[in-house]
């Protein structure tokens, strides 16, 4: 997760936050795991998105690990190889001014292949396999 979805979501979230896992939190900021009830340990990263999925693999185990935003996190991680699949919920609610997702994808390296789109009258969720060109 990038910084600055966690301190939107710090505020936000209830005390038992709603991930029940562990959660590496990608920032400079030096500062002690934050344990909340329900199961979800905040831990934060200092060197590097390699570092916070290598962490959150151990973790996982043989699970699936999932990368939140924001949207900065993702295009990073996207341009560094490490994402295999990401899916995005469309919804017409607006959260603040935000980045645009695709800008800055390395579009010489990056490929994008739509696998999957789920709509419902609130949300559509779609899922892409990113592929190397």
């Amino acid at each position: 997760m990038g910084k600055r979805m966690f301190d939107a979501g710090e505020q936000m979230w209830p005390e038992e936050a709603p991930f029940h896992t562990p959660v590496f939190v990608v920032t400079h900021e030096k500062r002690d795991p934050w344990e909340r009830p329900g199961g979800t340990t905040f831990h934060f990263v200092n060197d590097g998105i390699e570092t916070a999925l290598e962490q959150a693999r151990e973790a996982a185990g043989d699970r699936d690990v999932r990368i939140a935003g924001g949207g900065a996190t993702i295009l990073e991680c996207v341009n560094a190889g490490l994402i295999d699949e990401f899916s995005i919920a469309l919804s017409p609610v607006l959260f603040g001014s935000g980045i645009r997702l695709f800008e800055g994808v390395d579009a010489d390296r990056v490929g994008l292949e739509q696998v999957r789109a789920d709509p419902s009258p609130r949300v559509t969720h779609v899922t892409y396999a990113v592929r190397e060109r």
